[in-house]
């Protein structure tokens, strides 16, 4: 990076369809930071980035259980910029758009656009791989809950909705000793406008990954309380430990689903064909999980949104749970 007086690079932690995910450190405090960069070569790409800036930076600094955007920095060819919350009014705003939305490819390397986002450095990687290297907890599974609770609704409350919450996204830090987990990864989110109850927003373009997706995600006609379903599909499956294997990364992720024969049917997906299906919680031992705990998980997982907790009634009653 242009921005080697600040930042070098160390190692690469992570890498998706959207971007790469670099450890880093900033040269003069010696602090580590992580560096996502984002390619911004085709309208979709762009779409993503900006998304992700926009949510982060509205709530810079707000609740510690939210990955925060130290900064965010602009590279066009060999120039590097650092963005401001004035970016709407940048000329560099306009010139990305101008370049990027109208799909047109750089054929020089020198001049490839991409956003870098420098964000905290988590040093316990994603909540995937934490809770599957250890052994089940009911303390720690109880504080994840509350902790990831208060991060949705504080997102609510602000307006955004996440529409990819999933364990691959939700980051552990250990810097204040007890695991503290970040949601992260806000390349699908939406920062609705206005001041209004987020649930009334109406979205109809479906993302997200399968096994997290609501039914009405599915339809493609959703709220924010997808983001509640998705959070249910964690909660349960963090409680049992049930688990499926990615079939692109043939990764081993926390999920809950529904058996077709030997085929995987993501829980969205099968109440959409069967909304009168019966959830079988607890999947494994009825001990595991108390009565309220089955009731909450009911709750967050109904059919019908409307029937479902949002955000700021999960958040009160999750601290009411026994387990």
């Amino acid at each position: 990076m242009a921005t080697e007086a600040k930042y070098s690079i160390v190692r690469e932690v992570g890498r998706g369809s959207y971007g790469v995910v670099y450890e880093a450190i900033v040269n003069q405090t010696r602090s580590k930071v992580a560096v996502k960069r984002m390619h911004c070569n085709v309208p979709e790409n762009v779409e993503l980035a900006l998304q992700e800036f926009w949510a982060l930076q509205s709530i810079q600094r707000q609740h510690e259980n939210v990955i925060q955007l130290e900064e965010c920095i602009l590279q066009n060819g060999q120039v590097f910029q650092p963005i401001s919350h004035r970016y709407r009014k940048s000329d560099s705003h306009l010139l990305l758009i101008e370049t990027c939305l109208k799909g047109r490819r750089c054929m020089d390397p020198k001049s490839a656009c991409f956003l870098w986002f420098v964000m905290e450095f988590c040093d316990g990687g994603n909540m995937n791989e934490y809770l599957l290297s250890r052994s089940p907890d009911a303390q720690l599974n109880n504080s994840f809950m509350r902790q990831l609770s208060s991060a949705v609704a504080f997102l609510h409350r602000n307006q955004i909705v996440h529409r990819d919450l999933k364990s691959d996204n939700i980051l552990i830090s250990h810097r204040r000793g007890s695991p503290i987990v970040k949601v992260a990864d806000f390349g699908l989110s939406k920062v609705c406008q206005g001041k209004g109850n987020v649930n009334q927003h109406r979205f109809s373009s479906a993302c997200g990954s399968n096994f997290y997706m609501a039914p009405e995600v599915w339809e493609g006609h959703y709220t924010a309380k997808a983001d509640i379903f998705a959070l249910g599909i964690i909660f349960w499956a963090m409680v049992e430990r049930i688990t499926f294997r990615d079939g692109d990364t043939e990764k081993e992720l926390l999920g809950t689903y529904i058996c077709q024969g030997k085929e995987l049917i993501p829980l969205g997906e099968a109440l959409l064909e069967n909304p009168n299906m019966k959830l079988q919680i607890p999947l494994k031992n009825k001990k595991s999980m108390p009565a309220d705990l089955c009731k909450l998980l009911h709750d967050m997982l109904a059919f019908n949104p409307k029937e479902r907790l949002d955000a700021f009634q999960l958040e009160v009653r999750i601290r009411q749970i026994s387990y």
